[in-house]
């Protein structure tokens, strides 16, 4: 009988930890990080990005946790020359941080939590920035996956959060037709690049909070 017991915590934890693996490792693919990219002009016709249907989604891991969320883009544009996108900027509304989760506590205490200096500190950082720097054709490969089906093209492009800027690289499956223009991408960055290294201690054990954050973006032209 005690051996029974035995395997039955065995079983247990090994469930816990596999659940609170998953929780930490977001998926999405793995953006490549580097120093802020000089942006280059360019001379293509200029499209604005459709601010009411676009929008920048996130997810925050925890152990056993998650939370997903998006802000709204309040201005932004790409521009287009030849059929292809050559250069493009946003402007993210973080104040309009939203939360999926509707039940009081993720309503009240952990967007207030999110909107603190502690993340994102919206009463003094309002906005956050993209800058496209490059659009190059990604092919996928057995080496050089994505989890976007049918990524088409390797984003590269300067996000400046908390006047942090770096630049961040990622497939995206992009489809211009005239004016008509949508871009999804689904990837991963580590937030104490931008200044946001609140509970990422694995001492804090179930308080600790990953420092790995899986953000979609999902851009139409108006």
């Amino acid at each position: 009988m005690k051996s029974n017991y035995k395997l039955l915590a065995v079983i247990a934890l090994t469930t816990s930890l596999l659940v609170a693996s998953c929780s930490i490792n977001p998926k999405g693919d793995t953006a490549i990080v580097n120093e802020a990219t000089q942006v280059d002009s360019s001379t293509g016709t200029e499209i604005s990005i459709d601010t009411a249907t676009s929008k920048i989604g996130f997810i925050g891991y925890g152990v056993g946790k998650e939370h997903p969320g998006y802000f709204k883009i309040s201005s932004g544009n790409v521009t287009v020359n030849g059929g292809k996108i050559e250069g493009g900027n946003f402007v993210i509304d973080t104040k309009s941080l939203s939360l999926s989760q509707q039940e009081t506590m993720f309503q009240t205490k952990l967007k207030g939590h999110l909107l603190s200096g502690d993340f994102f500190d919206a009463g003094k950082f309002p906005t956050a920035k993209f800058e496209i720097t490059s659009v190059e054709p990604f092919i996928a490969s057995e080496t050089d996956s994505s989890v976007i089906s049918g990524a088409n093209f390797k984003v590269s492009g300067n996000l400046t959060l908390k006047e942090v800027t770096k630049n961040v690289s990622f497939p995206a499956k992009i489809n211009v037709n005239g004016n008509a223009i949508s871009a999804v991408a689904n990837f991963n960055i580590n937030r104490n690049v931008w200044s946001m290294k609140y509970g990422n201690d694995k001492s804090l054990k179930n308080a600790f909070i990953s420092e790995k954050v899986n953000i979609t973006f999902d851009i139409k032209s108006k």
